[in-house]
């Protein structure tokens, strides 16, 4: 077998058989294929594309290549939640104790984050004490007894993907659907949970920006799973906008209590509660309509926000953070107000200028060296829709001394545009389709 041969395929639009992929992975990650051999295989697939079968074999190899996470020393029912990314988006924090109120386990391996803020991990550690490097004694005895665990990821999970994505990344091969699928699956496969529930995001924000496309993206991981005799579900949601009033760590992480404790209700609220009924859906505990009730009482009646409390506390943090956010989370007081200079309707949001905003401020990483500062981001007081008047407050921003805010508010300026007619509805719909 020679890594030209397989190149010409599927140059030529050919397709790549189950041992083909197997070869081209393998003697990869062992360097015993060049990188000009896999980059030139990796553009004929950018162009050529996949077919479903070859979609899978390349998950299953990715995924054969490391470690696999074994969640069965985890009673009850345990469904993993995974999303494409965006700007705002720290739904694992609300939505563990949500789904855990319901009776589900969230065991969750989570990563940080390079670009506009800090991963779910990152975000975390922007409570006091909050501690995510555990061991897996410490993992699974936490999952069992409080029903919610979010560590950072120790396990060797596919590292025939890290090894590719870093070369698509610098070969602009990164953006093809069977290629992200893959990359995405061959990481969630490893984490052997009864099923999982998919956020794929579109528009401004993020990875995939039409809605076309993003559906597209939600069909194949969906089809690599149910290959794989997983349960799936896949949402397709609005990234046209940042997700909630926050976007930077501590401020995230405020929003993602208030939301559990009922003070708040936004499009963050709605997608919380969406996708954990889904979760709770996918295991078969009961049923989505059931579940979105259930969990709504459970926010009213405090049952969410105890099990916060328990769960922060579990893994070193200060509980207390749950009652007094603004007085426990570090919070910069220095802030900027970004004012509207005209009458009109907000009739687009880049989101993604917005996250770029954010990370000039401190609140994100540019490359993994960097340190992030939890204190900093963007409050967010007007969305896509909403009327505003000259003088109002669009948005504010928390800097530090050494940043300041300049380059940010040029950054942010920039991501508003506000016209006198309101954008068409389908702009501002949360969830655009359902994949199952």
């Amino acid at each position: 077998m020679r890594p030209y041969d397989i190149i010409v395929k599927k140059r030529d639009g050919g397709i790549n058989t189950k041992e083909e992929i197997k070869y081209m992975i393998e003697k990869y990650v062992e360097g015993k294929i060049p990188d000009y051999q896999i980059a030139s295989w990796l553009m004929a697939i950018y162009f050529k594309h996949m077919t479903s079968e070859e979609r899978y074999n390349l998950t299953m190899t990715m995924l054969e290549s490391g470690d696999k996470v074994d969640l069965s020393a985890i009673e009850g029912k345990k469904i993993d939640k995974h999303s494409t990314g965006g700007v705002g988006d720290k739904t694992t924090i609300s939505l563990a104790p949500m789904v855990a109120s319901i009776g589900l386990k969230v065991s969750k391996l989570s990563g940080r984050g390079l670009g506009h803020t800090g991963g779910t991990v990152d975000k975390l550690e922007a409570i006091p004490g909050f501690k995510t490097a555990l061991s897996e004694e410490e993992f699974f005895k936490i999952a069992n007894e409080k029903g919610v665990v979010v560590a950072g990821q120790t396990a060797n999970i596919a590292p025939a993907d890290k090894k590719i994505y870093a070369l698509r990344d610098t070969t602009a091969t990164v953006n093809e659907i069977s290629l992200i699928s893959a990359s995405i699956m061959s990481k969630k496969l490893g984490i052997m949970s009864d099923g999982i529930v998919l956020d794929v995001k579109t528009g401004s924000g993020a990875f995939m920006k039409s809605i076309e496309e993003s559906v597209e993206l939600a069909k194949a991981m969906v089809d690599i799973a149910k290959k794989n005799g997983k349960k799936v579900t896949a949402l397709v949601t609005n990234m046209d906008q940042p997700l909630g009033y926050t976007v930077g760590n501590s401020l995230e992480v405020l929003e993602a209590i208030q939301t559990v404790k009922g003070e708040i209700k936004n499009d963050f609220t709605e997608l919380c509660l969406e996708l954990s009924a889904h979760m709770v859906d996918l295991s078969g505990i009961m049923s989505y309509e059931k579940a979105k009730e259930e969990i709504q009482k459970n926010i009213y009646n405090g049952k969410v926000k105890e099990i916060m409390k328990e769960w922060i506390k579990s893994q070193g943090g200060n509980p207390e953070v749950v009652e007094n956010p603004e007085k426990i989370l570090n919070i910069s007081n220095l802030t900027y107000d970004f004012i509207s200079d005209k009458n009109g309707y907000i009739t687009h949001i880049d989101a993604e200028s917005v996250g770029i905003s954010s990370m000039l401020l401190g609140a994100g990483r540019a490359s993994k060296e960097d340190i992030i500062d939890t204190s900093v981001g963007i409050k967010i007081y007007k969305k896509l829709g909403d009327e505003v008047k000259v003088g109002e407050k669009i948005a504010t921003l928390y800097y530090s001394e050494e940043k300041g805010y300049e380059e940010a508010l040029k950054k942010l300026k920039e991501s508003y545009i506000i016209k006198d007619e309101k954008p068409h509805e389908n702009k501002t719909k949360l969830i655009y389709e359902i994949v199952k």
